[in-house]
């Protein structure tokens, strides 16, 4: 693991150029690609990628809008189904032949709707949390993450920290904090726009949980989507639900090898995974 080193590439697609890091090697084990969660990007996934990486290829991207990918442009909100169409282009542009799929909450979304759009080509689906909201949440949901205008009092970035604060798992030191923060802020002032692509969503993602035919772990974290998540049990159709009371937001970060024999114990089918 020691010698992997994760890099990082653009690639010109059809919106923009799409930035993304890249660990390991193709090999005859499928790639791994990591789908972040909003308004953060595949830096999320720069501890665990050389966990990840020793014997396949192992890809994050940043979401156009995110991280250093280009904005899709326009003045409307983009959806989930758009960020997965940047994420299958660039499947495309790397010719991968066989992918699993690694989504964190609205990266779990876009992990659904790559499989169900790509049903040959994705391999087995691992969802960090299930973002199933009900008509109240998301109305809530719509007032809480409304985007903060820039002022000289900085309330926008003490916002964010507060939140980030109030939803850090164990382990998460300040250093990861700060790290998170810096990625939200790489989201400008449209930075809210994944989180309304989610809202608009949730009803299609337990849709196409029901239909999907890929194998699917659903982890359902100590944070704030656990109660969420378990609503997802009903419409899982070849998944299950596994509890990780153990971990919470930057677990990526503080338990990076724990996480990455979980994920490669499933992807692998080499560990059976139960039910705590």
């Amino acid at each position: 693991m020691h010698n992997v080193s994760v890099r990082r590439r653009f690639i010109d697609l059809a919106h923009g150029q799409l930035h993304f890091r890249v660990a390991g090697h193709a090999s005859s084990k499928p790639a791994i690609l990591c789908l972040h969660m909003m308004p953060k990007s595949g830096r999320s996934f720069a501890e665990i990628m050389p966990h990840l990486a020793a014997d396949r290829l192992v890809i994050a991207p940043d979401y156009p809008g995110y991280g250093e990918s280009e904005h899709f442009g326009g003045e409307g909100t983009p959806s989930i189904s758009d960020y997965a169409d940047a994420v299958g282009d660039l499947i495309a542009h790397l010719e991968l032949s066989k992918v699993n799929l690694f989504g964190y909450h609205t990266g779990s979304m876009v992990a659904v709707q790559l499989a169900h759009q790509y049903p040959r080509l994705i391999n087995r689906v691992i969802n960090v949390s299930a973002p199933i909201f009900t008509d109240d949440e998301i109305s809530s949901f719509k007032k809480y993450y409304s985007p903060v205008g820039l002022d000289e009092a900085g309330t926008r970035f003490k916002t964010m920290w507060a939140r980030i604060l109030k939803y850090r798992g164990p382990g998460m030191t300040l250093e990861m904090a700060a790290n998170s923060l810096a990625e939200n802020l790489r989201g400008g002032e449209r930075y809210e726009d994944g989180h309304y692509a989610a809202f608009s969503f949730s009803e299609r993602y337990a849709e196409l949980l029901e239909r999907i035919e890929q194998p699917v772990l659903l982890m359902n974290l100590n944070d704030d989507l656990n109660e969420h998540t378990k609503r997802a049990v009903r419409h899982l159709n070849q998944g299950q639900l596994v509890e990780y009371p153990e971990w919470g937001h930057g677990f990526l970060d503080a338990f990076a090898q724990d996480v990455a024999s979980v994920v490669l114990g499933f992807f692998d089918k080499t560990i059976a995974i139960k039910n705590k």
